[in-house]
């Protein structure tokens, strides 16, 4: 028995038996692991049985384990609510960590603005706005928009369009705008429309047309038949729109349904959402490197999907300054039914949870027969054509790899490869950059970028070797490690990278550089007094390029950001008494510097913080 097994039995000993959380922590003190106990002892415990008992992944967690700390709760409900708050504050390494796909688009609404607006986006913020999604297909969520576009007509165009604009746009001539920039509508009225599109995309649809047909007769008995017909047409429009929409349940049931499909390591957890009987959309969600038990990977999983944050800023119910009550907005998100593939150890305290959360009784049930069996499978299939897909997709392309390895005389098949490149303007904003190619493809989680702090001056192999050596000097273990360093540059780009491995003990890593020559490469590898030559059409030449051109992408891309953000900076940092609160209005307001030169002093006086004499001060500014 090892020291490590000891010092932890002996420690395991003291512990309570009251429920609480435990944190598993390695050498370093980092946390690599947070559970939840309703007996810690016990639990904790199990960790160190048998070693052959696998039903904690113990061989795999027992190997990084130095220390555990315990924080006791009052009650396992309680300890679940903590378990997940720290999950998503410490990140462990070997915790499932749901993490919002930024590839996904989300509808974006204004609730904040007078007159809201609704837009496409990648990234989801915590700025009071109203977000609907992700939405896994880019064409559904366009097409949404579309439809809100053409039924509702609320604005899409951005701020600056809209706070410059006097007569009305040409969504407006074509009936697809209200028009509230050239004052067409009051803002009480436009505010129905926005209550609308709401209704219409958390799929309250019954109520939605129980609430225009209500409106569009008392349009009629007030004699407004021109606006009681463009009632009708916007309920006949919704009710063609439903009917696109799959009917799964005649009992119009609210309904979350998660599927499981794994592969080793290799994890598809896919959600079908339900809402009054009606598929309202389909989430994918792919987690790897999991060595937890089936069973575990679910249960953390539902607890970070229906966590506070999540559906209160990425979800489909609005932030919690809107007007409606929290257990309305739970309503919106948590479902009364939720159906999961087995059974899981917290399953009870969840429900307890979430009936809570939800403010009605929320079951989750793991059916064995009947139609929400038949339900579960459809899901469980489309997950694993969904994972089965995705792994077509992503299988790495050997015989190019093995190319790669046998034209360079590599010690390692190259799965694993990072390039950096170095971009600047005489030494000037000088940036550094990493991308990671896994398998032949890009793993952009992995990318990184530096700000160059030590060099001063136009000194690539200066900056290249302070980039590498901050790199190499973050890699925590082994498996960090890359098989195949790559730079872009020639001999003396590739002189740094063996000097910065040299010095740090690991130049066994395969190291190249990659230099353009005209219509083929020039690849220097250490102990070569000539360069190989790849060509053309060779798809070891199309990786390697790519490789290298993504990475010059990547730095050039942050260098330009950088230089505009300065130009603003330094511009307007000449003006007297414009801060930086002012200079983010100015910007967020008109969107760039040629709209803040050609804006008049009274329009100046409209941003907020702004008053007559500092406006007038920009406006003269410019003018000179």
């Amino acid at each position: 028995m090892t020291d490590r097994r000891i010092d932890a039995l002996e420690k395991i000993k003291r512990m309570t038996t009251r429920p609480g959380v435990y944190l598993m922590k390695d050498t370093k003190g980092d946390i690599i692991y947070i559970g939840k106990a309703k007996n810690l002892r016990s639990r904790v415990k199990s960790y160190f049985g048998k070693i052959e008992d696998s039903r904690y992944a113990i061989r795999f967690l027992l190997s990084q384990i130095e220390d555990i700390d315990c924080i006791i709760t009052d009650t396992e409900k309680e300890a679940l609510i903590l378990e997940n708050s720290l999950i998503k504050k410490h990140k462990p390494r070997y915790n499932v960590n749901l993490k919002d796909d930024k590839t996904y688009f989300s509808l974006r609404l204004s609730i904040k603005d007078r007159f809201p607006k609704l837009s496409l986006v990648r990234k989801i913020k915590k700025d009071g706005a109203r977000y609907f999604g992700p939405y896994s297909s880019g064409y559904a969520v366009k097409d949404t928009l579309k439809t809100i576009s053409q039924i509702f007509c609320i604005r899409t165009c951005n701020d600056s369009n809209f706070n410059n604009r006097i007569r009305p746009c040409l969504n407006h001539q074509i009936k697809r705008c209200l028009a509230p920039c050239s004052g067409m509508i009051d803002e009480e009225s436009y505010q129905k429309h926005v209550r609308e599109v709401i209704l219409f995309l958390v799929g309250r649809n019954r109520e939605l047309l129980r609430l225009l047909r209500k409106r569009m007769k008392e349009e009629s008995d007030d004699l407004n038949f021109e606006d009681a017909a463009r009632i009708r047409d916007r309920i006949f429009s919704i009710e063609k729109t439903i009917e696109r929409q799959k009917v799964v349940s005649h009992a119009g049931t609210d309904q979350d349904v998660f599927a499981f499909y794994r592969e080793a390591k290799e994890i598809e957890i896919q959600v079908m959402i339900i809402r009054k009987g009606r598929v309202l959309q389909t989430l994918p969600f792919f987690m790897s490197g999991l060595n937890l038990p089936d069973r575990e990977i679910v249960s953390s999983f539902l607890k970070q999907y229906y966590s506070e944050d999540r559906f209160t800023h990425l979800g489909i119910i609005p932030a919690k300054n809107s007007s409606e009550t929290e257990k309305e907005r739970n309503v919106g998100f948590i479902p009364s039914e939720i159906i999961i593939p087995f059974d899981i150890e917290d399953m009870k305290v969840m429900e307890e949870w979430l009936s809570e959360r939800r403010g009605i009784r929320v079951r989750i049930h793991i059916p064995k027969r009947g139609n929400k069996l038949d339900l579960l499978r459809m899901v469980m299939e489309n997950a694993k054509n969904s994972f089965l897909k995705r792994q077509s997709i992503q299988e790495p392309d050997l015989k190019t790899l093995e190319e790669i390895r046998a034209r360079l005389h590599l010690k390692r098949l190259p799965k694993k490869i990072e390039c950096f490149d170095i971009s600047n303007i005489s030494g000037r904003l000088a940036v550094g950059s990493m991308v990671v190619f896994q398998d032949g493809r890009p793993n952009k989680r992995d990318y990184r970028r530096y700000k160059i702090r030590n060099v001063d001056h136009a000194d690539d192999y200066g900056m290249m070797y302070e980039v590498l050596k901050r790199r190499q000097g973050r890699v925590s273990s082994i498996d960090d490690l890359p098989d195949l360093v790559m730079v872009d540059g020639g001999r003396g780009q590739l002189n740094i990278v063996m000097k910065v491995l040299k010095e740090l003990k690991r130049d066994s890593i395969d190291v190249i550089s990659l230099a353009k020559g005209g219509e083929r490469e020039k690849v220097f590898a250490p102990h070569w007094d000539s360069p190989v030559i790849l060509q053309k059409r060779s798809k070891a030449f199309l990786l390697l390029q790519q490789i290298r051109d993504e990475a010059h992408r990547f730095a050039l891309t942050y260098h330009q950001n950088l230089r505009k953000k300065q130009n603003m900076r330094s511009i307007l940092d000449e003006i007297p008494g414009v801060g930086n609160l002012r200079k983010k209005a100015l910007l967020r307001n008109f969107g760039g510097l040629k709209r803040i030169k050609g804006a008049s002093i009274d329009e100046l006086s409209q941003i907020p913080g702004m008053n007559t004499r500092v406006a007038r001060d920009i406006y003269e500014f410019f003018q000179n």
